[in-house]
C-alpha cells in the first residue's frame, strides 16, 4: 500500500485566515460525513483523513496535513431539486420530514427524491432539476447534520384512545410531531 500524507485534523473555513490550500478535493454531500478515509485531490495526490471522530465538513474547510499544508473540500456538483413558491410553507414540509435542506433568498435546495418532488408539487411548488453543489443547514444545537435524534422510543405512530366525542372504539393515531417532552413540563423558572 502507498503511503498517502496524513490529515488529522480540520480547519474549518471560517478560521483559516491567509493560510492557503496546496490542492483541493472534491467532494459530494454524502462523502463531506467522514472520519477516516482515502481521498485523491484533483492533481492526482493521494491523501488518508484519520480525523479524531466522525464531522461534517463543509465547503472551503480544509484538511490538514501533518506537515501542516493544506487540502481545500469543494462541493461536487449532484443531482439536488430546486423548489420555488411559498418558501417558508414548504420549507416547514421538508423539515417537517428531516430532509436536509439548502435555504436561499428566492428558493429551497433539496436532494434529488422523486416522492419529495410529488408532495412539493403537490403544495403548489415550482420544482426543478439541476446539477449543483449542495450545501445544506447544519443542524440545530450546533449539531451539524440533521441525523435525527433519539427520544426514548422509536419512530412509530402511537395509538390510543380519545375520551371525546368519537364513536365507542375509535382509536386515534399521533405522531412524533405531538410528542411532549420532559422540558413540556417542566415549571417556568422563578423570577
Amino acid at each position: 500500500m502507498t503511503d498517502y500524507p496524513l490529515a488529522q485534523s480540520l480547519v474549518r473555513h471560517a478560521v483559516l485566515g491567509t493560510r492557503q490550500p496546496v490542492d483541493h478535493v472534491v467532494l459530494g454531500y454524502d462523502e463531506r460525513f467522514l472520519r477516516r478515509k482515502r481521498l485523491m485531490t484533483v492533481s492526482e495526490r493521494g491523501v488518508m483523513i484519520d480525523l479524531p471522530e466522525t464531522v461534517s465538513v463543509d465547503a472551503g474547510d480544509c484538511f490538514e496535513l501533518l506537515d501542516g499544508r493544506l487540502i481545500a473540500v469543494e462541493a461536487a456538483a449532484e443531482p439536488v431539486l430546486v423548489v420555488q413558491g411559498d418558501l417558508p410553507r414548504l420549507a416547514w414540509h421538508v423539515g417537517n420530514r428531516h430532509t436536509p435542506c439548502q435555504i436561499e433568498e428566492d428558493r429551497l435546495v433539496i436532494r434529488d427524491d422523486h416522492v419529495l418532488k410529488a408532495m412539493l408539487v403537490q403544495l403548489g411548488a415550482t420544482v426543478t432539476h439541476a446539477m449543483e453543489p449542495f450545501r445544506p443547514e447544519g443542524g440545530a444545537y450546533g449539531h451539524g447534520r440533521t441525523m435525527g435524534h433519539d427520544h426514548g422510543h422509536g419512530h412509530v405512530p402511537h395509538v390510543f384512545t380519545l375520551a371525546h366525542a368519537h364513536p365507542p372504539g375509535s382509536m386515534q393515531v399521533h405522531h412524533h410531531a405531538s410528542h411532549r417532552t420532559d422540558e413540556d413540563e417542566a415549571e417556568p423558572p422563578e423570577e
